[in-house]
């Protein structure tokens, strides 16, 4: 009898040992497919690429056709990888100085070296420059191609027929300060820059284009008025309006740590005075922004796949 009850123990301890044994076997199997620390598993962060970080963004640009393009484009890029943004048109200064105190995460639109020199001057050490996004930029004075004015200093034969004015854009722009600057270098006592808008500048443009009137504009490259009329850049030998330009991008302090998808997003976009200009031709025949950026983005897939390559 003592001998069949210590089988009986035998087998209840065999059999517990089992289970203990078991529960440990598929603790350790649980913790290894929830993260554990085991060599060749894939953590969470290479699993789903960067990361998004802070969802909301605000861009901010100056209402120029350029940038109404560019920031227009690079937001609905943004916003199909799940960002929530708000773009801002403002002043040129109120531009720089939003990005570098960090009200605004970002601007696409910083003309360099010339057009925002000394904004950038003024508040580079509180930004974070991530280099051009369009190479091949310009400005100057815009004149119709049935205007004998090859240079600005030609324009002094022109100043009772263009009633010594010069069209300009808004107050403070680059473009319109370099004008300025070219009445003193050229000596064009009689002329004055009239400022006003792009838009404005625009039609003024094309309504003296269709009388075939002589006009003088503050112009700049890519715009979509080089596409849809016969114009021509006034040489510039003093070079009161500088060289080359790019239009570079610049953001926030931080936002590389607060929305790290976003911020690599626009580290990447690059593109070409040709796409603008398509863009801009657009919205000047009558599309909306957002309906001329999206179809953009339809047409130009592979580009924009390079803008948000490394994602995932």
């Amino acid at each position: 009898m003592i001998k069949l009850q210590w089988k009986h123990l035998g087998l209840v301890l065999v059999l517990v040992l089992s289970l203990v044994l078991a529960a440990c076997g598929g603790a350790e199997e649980e913790e290894n497919t929830d993260g554990g620390d085991t060599t060749g598993d894939t953590t969470e962060e290479e699993a789903t690429g960067v990361e998004m970080g802070n969802e909301e963004l605000e861009l901010v640009y100056v209402e120029w056709d350029s940038e109404i393009a560019s920031t227009n484009v690079i937001s609905q890029v943004l916003e199909s990888e799940g960002y929530d943004v708000k773009i801002t048109p403002i002043d040129n200064a109120v531009m720089w100085e939003s990005v570098a105190n960090g009200d605004a995460d970002g601007m696409v639109a910083a003309w360099l070296p010339g057009t925002h020199g000394p904004l950038y001057e003024e508040h580079k050490d509180n930004l974070v420059e991530l280099g051009p996004n369009l190479e091949g930029a310009k400005i100057g004075l815009v004149v119709p191609e049935y205007m004998d004015a090859t240079t600005i200093g030609d324009l002094a034969n022109f100043s009772e027929e263009l009633d010594g004015s010069i069209t300009g854009i808004e107050p403070g722009a680059g473009v319109v300060q370099a004008a300025e600057q070219s009445i003193e270098d050229y000596g064009l006592e009689n002329f004055e820059v009239q400022s006003s808008s792009s838009g404005a500048m625009a039609t003024a443009l094309g309504q003296a284009i269709d009388n075939e009137e002589p006009i003088v504009v503050t112009g700049w490259t890519p715009h979509w008025k080089f596409a849809q009329y016969d114009l021509k850049y006034l040489e510039d030998p003093e070079e009161s309006f500088g060289g080359a330009e790019t239009i570079e991008t610049m953001v926030r302090q931080g936002l590389e740590e607060d929305s790290p998808a976003a911020y690599q997003i626009l580290d990447q976009f690059n593109w070409t005075p040709a796409d603008m200009e398509e863009i801009m031709l657009e919205v000047s025949n009558g599309a909306t922004p957002e309906e001329a950026s999206a179809t953009w983005i339809e047409n130009n897939q592979d580009k924009v796949d390079e803008w948000t390559a490394g994602l995932e």
